[in-house]
């Protein structure tokens, strides 16, 4: 059995070191936004063979279009972001690329305005406010007959403390590719980051509920050896739940499309955290906090 409580201090100095490079990132860099959150135009162009995407970029560069991110796709085909575009641009665009690689097909074109982006960049910050606070509402119900030696609202927050542990490592995992990969966030990510809190709270809420029949059944018990106990007793459960959708993933990541790409990169991110904070920061929460109101009291 592996006495997990005994090393939390390690868990939470690896989790420490994670969350400052991802939350520095994040105020040094930011987030690359995306047309969803700034707005723009997205155009996705099907070419008649092959054409490299430096070629592309050196051609629309040639003829005045600047700021232009090109992303590969499936069957010769490429998605052009770019900024505002008025009709007339846009049709430059298709032309410039027709003239110079032949006849081209338009498969996809949307344009997002900048006041647009504004309130979708709002809808997903209330959005997640709402989960988190969902989920403080919902543990504290659930485990609200959980009175000694830990509250039920104690679940509730130690289960947000680990939700924000996955929330910084996938924000600060992607800061780090905007800066460096140019990878822009979208729609798609904020829908990857509301996946990864329901998951990442379904492996809390299993540990959790074997603690709370632990603490029933195993009075005569420290805290520290019922919650160790039961991590231990929801370990290979969790972790082989885990692996079946972190294998899945994998193979997204390595063979899907590229449209895909990066919201399943975010899934990855964020599960692999989520499946670590569930075990090692949202269970020895409980027990610092534990002794801590103990030496406060004494």
């Amino acid at each position: 059995m592996f006495n997990i409580i005994k090393y939390y201090k390690f868990w939470f100095i690896v989790s420490g070191i994670l969350l400052i490079a991802g939350i520095a990132s994040l105020v040094v860099f930011g987030l690359k936004l995306g047309i969803d959150f700034k707005g723009g135009t997205l155009t996705q162009i099907q070419f008649s063979k092959s054409v490299p995407v430096a070629d592309i970029q050196k051609v629309l560069a040639d003829n005045g279009f600047g700021d232009v991110q090109i992303q590969p796709s499936d069957n010769n085909s490429v998605i052009i972001r770019t900024g505002p575009q008025e009709k007339n641009q846009h049709d430059k665009l298709i032309k410039t690329l027709s003239d110079k690689f032949g006849a081209v097909t338009e498969q996809q074109f949307t344009s997002i305005g900048p006041v647009i982006g504004k309130e979708l960049r709002s809808q997903a910050f209330v959005q997640l406010i709402l989960v988190s606070l969902g989920i403080i509402l919902y543990i504290a119900y659930a485990f609200r007959k959980v009175s000694k030696p830990v509250s039920s609202w104690r679940f509730g927050i130690a289960a947000i403390v680990a939700l924000l542990h996955d929330l910084f490592i996938v924000l600060g995992t992607f800061s780090m590719l905007g800066r460096f990969a140019g990878v822009e966030i979208d729609s798609l990510f904020v829908t990857a980051m509301l996946t990864v809190l329901g998951f990442s709270v379904h492996d809390t809420i299993v540990v959790f509920d074997r603690i709370r029949e632990n603490l029933r059944i195993r009075a005569g018990q420290s805290l520290s050896e019922i919650i160790n106990n039961s991590i231990n007793q929801t370990l290979v459960r969790s972790i082989n739940t885990s692996l079946t959708v972190i294998f899945v993933l994998l193979a997204l990541v390595l063979f899907g499309g590229q449209t895909i790409h990066y919201f399943v990169l975010a899934l990855l991110v964020g599960i692999v955290a989520g499946t670590y904070s569930s075990i090692f920061i949202a269970s020895p929460i409980l027990i610092v906090w534990h002794n801590w109101e103990t030496r406060r009291n004494r």
